[in-house]
């Protein structure tokens, strides 16, 4: 199996570089450049966001990456205090591993050399450090600041001068290298979020909770002026310089990209996110950055719900914004002809809900959906899907118009899992026991004798349930009524799929075992697929039921043959925090969610 839309290698020029992102009234960045998701870094493409490459060394949550001026390494810092530099051109290799500090890496920074690095964050006994990138060794104390420092930025040239902010008000310049207190200043009035030195080196700004920007000079560190007072009405996160040094850009939690002309003193272009008049948390804008070495203008803002949104310097409206999930993906399904292309519809773990195409583009879906953790999307007749979440509801979503349907229909417990029919009818898995509904009213439900209900599969004539016993339950849909119970199998079933004629069913064991059963006769047709270590949490048939794609928690993603029960391709550590669903997408083409928050799309390649 290879990667067919994630994880392509690019060149560095072409990557999402310099993004700077921070939580309101946290002072903490979530990513520069790329933007972490648990403790893995995506680094996308600017102009193809779904083709990206990914980085999993760190063991605990990644929070700040930053690339090198040359372009061939990138490095990451996490909440352990550790900071690691990899290869970013060529297979991820990590190149060094550095503990800094007791506590989390807020921000980093790169000489114009690529030799050295300053990582800075929410230490025991010191807040920062300066290190050689390819050996760790000591090159300066970052001192002067009596709380956490929340950004650092680097001059490029020489001589060497750097500057950090902090939860302490204070911004401390330092000479260099090795790099020693210089002086520090205090004009802001709260926390610091973000500096920065102009690519010419001549200037440094900087922003913070106080909505208040400052200019300095970027070899003394003598304060110029401030500019805009009044024009931010919510702390300002951050800021990035376009490449003529004259202008810059910043994001701020009221809703607002600005652009600003540094000598003039005043902001020439304004962009506010979200409906207007109305005050949206999730439309604060976090983080921003303007790429250099483009000529379009580009600028790059993120805001709290993880959205990117592409803006044209000159141009009124965003002209792009990118959708995605960045919590763990708990479910995903296909809706739509499998050989005309279908789309994918993803759910997390925030409750938030994703439709794709299988080229990588995302958007999300409109109107109140799920408050809670997504537990399961299936695909039901007439452009319908059918979600569940730990909100303990079932909603309904339109595919090709992509919005949720009618009210949310409640449950009677916490949902584990649903399928739908040909025909509407939609089971709904509790952990009390099953419910149907149609057209989102209640139907029918029952309880199984002492067993919770964990996975549900469904076909036009039949119901697969299975609980926490060893015990797999067939039901009548309509009635659920039993028809068959096949007792005392070899672990608990985790997973569940019909074939697409409806004559197999694919039960994943949470021993990391499949068998294959014949719903004329309940006899086992196929016991030998067994690669998984860990429990199976997905398995999805090709259209022509002769392929079955299996996913589990031990990271590994299988397709197995029918015909050839012992043949087997795959890929392993597909997610590095397991793999939560699969489903075949068209003749060669299988797609994989996971912990990581990442949706990959996979070639199918070795199977006869």
């Amino acid at each position: 199996m290879r990667e067919a839309v994630f994880l392509s290698t690019l060149d560095p020029p072409d990557m999402l570089s310099g993004l700077h992102v921070r939580l309101p009234h946290v002072a903490s960045p979530l990513g520069s450049p790329v933007i972490p998701k648990e403790n893995v870094l995506p680094t996308p493409s600017i102009d193809h966001p779904a083709v990206s490459t990914q980085y999993s060394g760190h063991t605990t949550g990644a929070t700040v990456a930053q690339f090198s001026p040359s372009g061939y390494y990138v490095a990451s810092g996490d909440v352990s205090g550790t900071v690691r530099v990899w290869d970013c051109v060529g297979e991820g290799a990590t190149k060094g591993e550095y503990h800094i500090i007791g506590g989390k890496i807020n921000d980093l920074a790169w000489d114009g050399d690529s030799a050295r690095i300053i990582a800075v964050g929410d230490g025991k006994e010191k807040y920062g450090h300066c290190i050689t990138a390819d050996s760790g060794n000591s090159v300066g104390e970052i001192s002067g600041h009596s709380l956490q420092i929340n950004c650092v930025s680097i001059r490029q040239q020489r001589p060497l001068r750097a500057i950090t902010g902090s939860d302490d008000t204070s911004l401390v310049f330092y000479h260099g290298a090795p790099f020693k207190f210089n002086t520090s200043v205090r004009k802001h009035q709260r926390f610091i979020y973000g500096v920065a030195f102009s690519p010419d080196g001549s200037s440094i700004v900087s922003v913070g909770a106080d909505k208040r920007i400052f200019l300095f000079d970027g070899k003394t560190g003598e304060a110029k002026t401030e500019i805009g007072a009044g024009e931010h009405t919510g702390s300002v996160f951050s800021v990035s310089w376009a490449k003529d040094s004259k202008r810059f850009v910043t994001s701020s939690a009221d809703q607002t990209v600005k652009i600003w002309d540094a000598e003039a003193g005043k902001a020439v272009q304004t962009w506010r996110m979200g409906e207007e008049g109305k005050v949206s948390i999730l439309d604060h804008q976090v983080g921003v950055v303007w790429p250099s070495g483009r000529s379009d203008g580009l600028i790059i803002s993120l805001n709290l719900n993880g959205d990117l949104t592409y803006l044209s310097e000159g141009d009124l409206a965003p002209r792009n914004v990118i959708h995605g999930h960045d919590k763990n993906i708990t479910a995903v399904a296909a809706s739509g002809p499998r050989t005309s292309g279908a789309t994918l519809f993803t759910g997390s773990s925030d409750g938030r809900i994703c439709n794709w195409d299988t080229s990588g583009s995302a958007g999300s879906i409109d109107g109140s959906g799920h408050s809670n953790y997504v537990a399961a999307i299936s695909a039901g007749p007439e452009g319908r899907m059918y979600s569940v979440g730990w909100d303990d509801s079932l909603r309904s979503i339109d595919a090709s118009s992509t919005v949720f349907t009618g009210a949310a229909s409640a449950t009677d417990g916490q949902p584990k899992g649903v399928a739908a029919t040909a025909d509407g009818l939609t089971a709904v898995a509790t952990h009390k026991g099953i419910e149907t509904f149609r057209d989102g009213r209640k139907q029918n439900s029952i309880s199984l004798k002492n067993i919770s209900p964990t996975t549900i599969a469904a076909n036009d004539a039949l119901l697969a349930v299975a609980g926490d016993d060893t015990s797999l339950h067939i039901l009548s849909p309509t009635t659920l009524e039993t028809k068959h119970t096949l007792p005392a199998l070899s672990s608990n079933i985790s997973a569940l799929s019909f074939s697409p004629a409806g004559d197999s069913l694919a039960a994943g064991f949470s021993n990391g075992k499949i068998s294959v059963f014949s719903t004329s006769t309940w006899e086992v047709a196929i016991s030998r697929w067994s690669s998984h270590t860990g429990r199976v949490t997905g398995i999805s048939w090709n259209e022509e039921g002769t392929y079955a794609v299996s996913g589990g928690l031990d990271t590994n993603v299988y397709v197995w043959s029918v015909k050839k029960p012992g043949m087997r391709v795959g890929k392993t550590n597909a997610h590095k925090d397991g793999v939560n669903g699969v489903v075949w997408v068209d003749g060669g083409r299988v797609v994989s969610v996971g912990g990581d928050a990442a949706v990959k799309v996979w070639w199918v390649e070795g199977l006869t």
